[in-house]
């Protein structure tokens, strides 16, 4: 499960944008491991954007999932490696004030070894994209 750097946690309390690293597969193929995100904290969430929250079950793990809808008790999440696991169909719904932001931006740092013009033209193409919210999420969920 994506987890992030305590450097957002720490940010928080300065500014309403911070950076988090992503560490694990549950949100591939839009976030990979090492992706560095940009964060709002305290923005208005909607089904389908990506999130960063607190860990329902271990509050001081911060994760990164997609929001897929607002149910009793708070929010629906569900990583988009659905092979991944760790989202709400383990540990149900994740309360609304566990949910601290939204991502806006992802930028994917250069690899080491990536050195020939080819590969970083090809890095300076992808590297950074937006996070744009998925309103197919609330769909997939209802097909499960």
């Amino acid at each position: 499960m994506p987890e992030l750097s305590q450097e957002t946690e720490r940010g928080r309390a300065v500014l309403p944008f911070g950076v988090a690293e992503v560490t694990g597969p549950s949100m591939v193929p839009t976030l990979y491991h090492g992706d560095q995100l940009v964060v709002q904290y305290g923005a208005r969430i909607r089904p389908g954007d990506v999130v960063v929250l607190r860990h329902p079950f271990q509050q001081d793990l911060l994760v990164v999932k997609r929001a897929v809808e607002r149910r009793e008790g708070g929010w629906w999440v569900l990583g988009d490696n659905t092979y991944a696991g760790g989202d709400s169909t383990d540990y149900g719904t994740v309360p609304e004030e566990f949910v601290l932001g939204k991502a806006w931006f992802r930028y994917r740092p250069l690899k080491e070894g990536q050195r020939s013009p080819l590969a970083v033209a090809r890095w300076a193409l992808s590297a950074a994209r937006p996070v744009f919210p998925d309103r197919s999420a609330s769909r997939r969920l209802r097909a499960r």
